[in-house]
């Protein structure tokens, strides 16, 4: 399933006035009032669902306001967890970057496990730039965070915007790394414009209807089921029934 983050702070500004995007007031921005009640809303329909239950392994951008998104609805707020207390870690320590969130823990819940392929778009936008992953190791302390190679953010240049061809190409080596993956059952927490640009790459040869189906923007704190086939496992396992959440556009 595809999860687009929900209403960051960049989102409610550029409503207003598309140059916020490009400010560095919005530098990785974090969920804004309205963004932690659509995480509220979602956690409670995926619950309702029973989806929380079914989920093996939640792959996050490492954005702020992707995994603040993600430790939201997927994971256990309603369980009080120190780090000394010997459950674990929790997902994210408490008011965490002007969250005013209690602590959100790390029980009963799937391995969090962040990946740069999934980001938002590289360039020029500030709220696109990441901060170093030590700093988000200390207030997302049980996101694994293993995979990602440079502690500071290499991959964002201040001149321009990557290609839109190049975030397809992204997007289709997101896609051959999962199929790599053991599990079945995994939510994905990213962005609109890599969902966009990843699913009209990944739909090329599907009929018009479904590719239009398959292209539509994300609302925020939307969620999607996707199922993804390898052709050549065509018929070894029926399809799974699909589950889909409604955020709101932004």
């Amino acid at each position: 399933m595809q999860v687009r983050h929900a209403e960051g702070i960049h989102n409610a500004a550029g409503e207003k006035d598309y140059a916020a995007y490009s400010s560095e007031q919005n530098f990785d921005s974090h969920l804004t009032t309205l963004g932690w009640q659509q995480v509220d809303n979602l956690r409670k329909r995926v619950q309702e669902a029973g989806l929380s239950k079914k989920i093996d392994l939640v792959v996050v951008s490492p954005l702020l306001r992707a995994m603040q998104t993600a430790v939201g609805v997927f994971g256990d707020e309603g369980h009080k967890q120190g780090i000394d207390d010997g459950h674990g870690l929790p997902l994210m320590v408490a008011d965490a970057v002007e969250s005013h969130r209690p602590e959100i823990s790390s029980q009963n819940c799937p391995p969090f496990l962040a990946v740069e392929l999934c980001r938002e778009r590289f360039g020029a936008h500030p709220c696109d730039r990441r901060r170093s992953i030590s700093y988000y190791r200390s207030i997302f302390p049980a996101i694994d965070f293993s995979l990602i190679e440079s502690d500071e953010d290499v991959l964002w240049k201040a001149e321009g915007r990557e290609p839109i061809e190049e975030v397809a190409i992204r997007g289709m080596k997101f896609f051959t790394w999962l199929f790599s993956r053991k599990e079945k059952e995994i939510a994905i927490v990213t962005h609109r414009g890599f969902l966009y640009n990843t699913l009209a790459a990944f739909g090329g040869d599907c009929h018009p209807s479904l590719r239009t189906e398959l292209c539509k923007q994300f609302s925020n704190c939307e969620l999607r089921s996707v199922v993804v086939v390898d052709k050549s496992m065509k018929g070894s396992d029926p399809a799974p029934a699909t589950t889909n959440c409604p955020g709101k556009s932004a």
